[in-house]
């Protein structure tokens, strides 16, 4: 039985979206195409036909991913104003939703020992959110905004990573809630 261009485009795309979630929660090394293809309700022969190899389904799940979540921050204005971003992006809520919260904060350490493919696609992610958040601040100087843009999504990021770290409820909170007052204290010291 032949499938239609469109099933084998929803396979695909849930084929991304499973991943996604279990490389987020698992790892990559921990997880399997054979765990993949089952969690997408898919045989493990049917993998090849979408994908090379594992490094393959890697690099575009990570490109998928990043892409899903810039336009779901574009659509909803998410990352327009830094200090509603931040509060989002740095709340226990984010924090412990490891299957589909950010990207980067799961995965970004472990890509670094991925394929070249991997990595770029890691790195034109995070450039485009860096890009958003310095686009969003019109009223500074160009330079001064993607200092910004960068300096701040480099505190988030290591903040909800050292938040996941800790095994205490209170000090992961306190690591939030100091590095959005610092980004917000940052932010109303640049508008002057």
């Amino acid at each position: 039985m032949r499938v239609s261009r469109e099933q084998v485009a929803e396979n695909r795309r849930t084929i991304l979206d499973v991943a996604s979630r279990l490389f987020r929660t698992q790892g990559f090394d921990a997880v399997t195409v054979a765990d993949v293809m089952k969690a997408a309700g898919l045989t493990h022969g049917g993998f090849y036909g979408y994908f090379k190899s594992k490094d393959d389904l890697i690099a575009q799940t990570l490109t998928h991913a990043l892409a899903n979540s810039a336009s779901a921050s574009s659509s909803s204005g998410a990352d327009a104003d830094l200090a509603h971003y931040a509060a989002a992006y740095l709340s226990p809520a984010h924090r412990d939703n490891v299957a589909a919260g950010c990207l980067i904060a799961a995965l970004g350490a472990e890509a670094v020992r991925q394929t070249p493919e991997a990595r770029a696609a890691m790195a034109t992610g995070l450039r485009e959110q860096i890009e958003r958040v310095a686009a969003n601040a019109p009223h500074l100087d160009a330079a001064v905004a993607r200092r910004n843009a960068i300096g701040s999504r480099a505190a988030m990021l290591g903040a909800v990573i050292l938040a996941r770290l800790t095994q205490d409820p209170k000090f992961s909170d306190e690591v939030l809630e100091e590095t959005k007052a610092w980004i917000l204290e940052n932010a109303q010291r640049l508008e002057g």
